[in-house]
């Protein structure tokens, strides 16, 4: 009756946000009176995922198949409701990001299980099982009762702080018999971002608009991302005038983010924009136009030329960070 949460990894490294969601599945776990198992797939080492037993997982369930490296679907849903199924389990995790989107959604048709997408709290057992999450792109909050045998939860990440306890979780090698259909999509290439913090993992991110006036004077908002350690973003408008790549794109109908802190920069804040970024923790917003609309969603703001407000800023960062040394 364990709770099972997939577990990510990128290279045979376990990533921050899967630790929020093993976090998450324990204190399910706790509710329940039961145990949690993460379901690790692809080629990782037992140390990385012994590691887990630290954010509350007793035991792991290791498949280790190469092929799993890369995003599978159809192997990724075959080798999750397989551990389901072993460990008879009645609530599974995933994250509420692409590969959660991808396989969640399967599994719980293959289990005929109830699902919340973007879940942003603990299910509430007192009223049944109910669970809240943002709708209408984040301008209302739904609680959801989750009436099936089994559930499953796509967690927002970046939505509780992670902490340590003491534990180390035990890993058994989990055997799962796929078909031909489960790999029938093949990954010619992956493509990734070298050199810069990935969007999608960031905890701080420098985002900029159409107030940046050009490509041409994109380096100094790069000069204040590489300061902080932050991530760079952009908006659409941005993004379809190749200003910048589109998997900076971040909104309605580009990426979400939810970091610690969103620095905007001459982005006036449609809602389309603020669809994907008002997850975050503090928006501080820079902009000339003192009535952008982005001010009523920002925790700070600054009134001012970003051309002039940035390398300023960037340069207080440099001195407060030697200073601090």
């Amino acid at each position: 009756m364990s709770v099972i949460v997939l577990v990510e990894h990128t290279g045979g490294i376990i990533k921050k946000k899967n630790f929020e969601a093993v976090q998450y599945a324990a204190q399910i776990a706790k509710q329940m009176g039961s145990t949690v198992t993460a379901v690790v797939l692809g080629n990782v080492a037992d140390a990385e995922m012994e590691s887990l037993g630290e954010y509350g997982a007793q035991k792991v369930l290791h498949v280790a198949d190469s092929r799993l490296d890369e995003l599978h679907a159809r192997a990724y849903t075959s080798a999750l409701v397989a551990a389901a199924q072993k460990e008879s389990s009645k609530v599974i995790v995933t994250l509420h990001d692409i590969k959660g989107r991808m396989v969640a959604p399967r599994v719980a048709v293959t289990l005929k299980a109830g699902l919340v997408a973007g879940a942003l709290s603990y299910p509430d057992m007192e009223k049944g099982f109910v669970i809240k999450k943002a709708v209408f792109s984040g301008k209302a909050f739904a609680y959801v009762n989750i009436l099936s045998d089994v559930k499953v939860i796509m967690l927002m990440p970046n939505t509780f702080p992670v902490g340590k306890v003491e534990g180390k979780a035990v890993v058994e090698k989990q055997e799962v018999s796929f078909g031909d259909k489960d790999f029938g999509v093949k990954v010619k290439a992956v493509n990734k971002v070298t050199g810069a913090v990935p969007l999608a993992d960031a905890d701080l991110v420098v985002s900029g608009g159409r107030g940046m006036k050009g490509p041409e004077n994109w380096g100094i908002l790069e000069d204040l991302a590489k300061e902080l350690g932050a991530a760079t973003a952009c908006s659409r408008p941005v993004a379809d005038a190749h200003w910048r790549p589109h998997h900076e794109h971040v909104g309605q109908t580009g990426g979400t983010v939810r970091p610690n802190l969103y620095i905007a920069v001459g982005i006036s804040g449609a809602i389309q924009h603020l669809a994907g970024v008002n997850g975050s923790k503090t928006i501080v917003v820079i902009n000339k136009d003192p009535e952008a609309p982005f001010f009523k969603a920002a925790n700070y703001g600054v009134v001012g030329d970003a051309m002039e407000i940035l390398p300023r800023l960037t340069a207080a960062i440099k001195k407060f960070k030697e200073h601090h040394k």
